[in-house]
């Protein structure tokens, strides 16, 4: 059996329909250059796309892999989480190697983009979808003549069946920025982290793997040279606020996030950097 590579549309936007020849499923959208689908080979979903989601090639679509960039959240003078989640990408290859299926999306800097942050720029995403896997990178060159600096992130929302009940494990004895306590800077003592309340955290040199632990099925996390973790989940009356979610669905996902926040990216004229986040279920 081959892979199959299918160009739809979801909500009357562009998307890429993918399934491996093993089985994976992912869905990747054109609007935001991001993965809103992705389950392994015999599965079960492992990604949040809200039933509310706006499809309507303006607004940020809520749910999947939202790339950040060049700013993370309102850590700047930017709308908040930068300029590329709310234009369109365009399919720069597509092919299966190995049973698996990579594509590679991309978007450029333009007037528009110039007129709110002047500096030249190209973003390529690349997706590889295998049988129990997802791989995500992002890869930025600056196509200026003047250094450029940013931050950045992967704002990945997985599906859980409980988030009461889920663990994320392997943040013990890290540093993390409190959002949800004005900045406060702080240390995990746990063992593993556990949900009962809003959390909006930045964990900070993150250098292994972590595992999400949702009731017994496994996920695990892992990342290259995105230096940070952003862990967040809005809760009761944060997801009452939010009109694209709804109010109850704050018990079906968390966001555990790559990132590189605490300390932005430097580019020089023509030079390139990269980011990766790995999920592999059954870690």
């Amino acid at each position: 059996m081959k892979s199959t590579i299918s160009t739809e549309t979801l909500h009357g936007q562009p998307v890429i329909q993918v399934r491996t020849a093993e089985g994976a499923e992912a869905t990747v959208s054109l609007f935001g250059g991001q993965v809103l689908h992705w389950q392994a080979a015999a599965g079960r979903p492992w990604l949040y796309l809200s039933d509310q989601a706006v499809f309507d090639a303006r607004t940020a679509i809520r749910g999947g892999a939202p790339v950040c960039f060049p700013q993370f959240a309102a850590h700047g003078p930017l709308p908040r989480h930068g300029l590329v989640r709310t234009r369109p990408w365009r399919l720069i290859d597509q092919r299966e190697v190995d049973g698996q299926v990579m594509l590679t999306l991309g978007i450029d800097s333009d007037d528009t983009s110039l007129s709110l942050w002047p500096y030249l720029f190209s973003l390529e995403l690349t997706v590889n979808i295998g049988g129990n896997r997802l791989d995500m990178e992002l890869e930025v060159t600056n196509t200026g003549a003047d250094a450029l600096e940013f931050t950045a992130a992967l704002h990945t929302y997985l599906r859980v069946g409980e988030v009461e009940l889920a663990e994320v494990h392997g943040l013990k004895g890290l540093h993390y920025t409190d959002q949800c306590d004005g900045g406060a800077r702080k240390t995990d003592p746990m063992p593993m982290l556990q949900i009962d309340d809003p959390i909006d955290r930045i964990y900070h040199d993150v250098r292994r793997p972590m595992v999400l632990d949702d009731g017994g099925r496994a996920l695990q996390i892992d990342q290259e040279n995105f230096t940070d973790v952003v862990i967040w989940n809005p809760w009761e009356a944060g997801a009452a606020a939010l009109a694209d979610m709804p109010d109850k669905d704050f018990r079906r996902m968390l966001c555990i996030e790559a990132a590189a926040v605490k300390t932005p990216i430097t580019l020089a004229a023509d030079a390139q950097w990269w980011g990766r986040q790995s999920l592999l279920v059954g870690g």
